[in-house]
């Protein structure tokens, strides 16, 4: 596996990361700020790994 494919496997890995996060809600309460804050760091280092592996193709 060479590089460019390794940064997007773990895009990949953090998008499912911020998929659990996104899903673990509270019924009662919703989700926390805290949780928006960690999905959207997630989501933003998912976007930078990936973006970045297609580019070194």
């Amino acid at each position: 596996m060479g590089f460019a494919s390794g940064l997007i496997v773990i895009g990949c890995f953090l998008l499912g990361g911020a998929w659990s996060i996104f899903r673990a809600d509270d019924p009662e309460k919703g989700r926390t700020p805290a949780q928006w804050f960690f999905v959207g760091v997630l989501l933003l280092a998912a976007a930078l790994a990936i973006t970045s592996g297609v580019l070194r193709y």
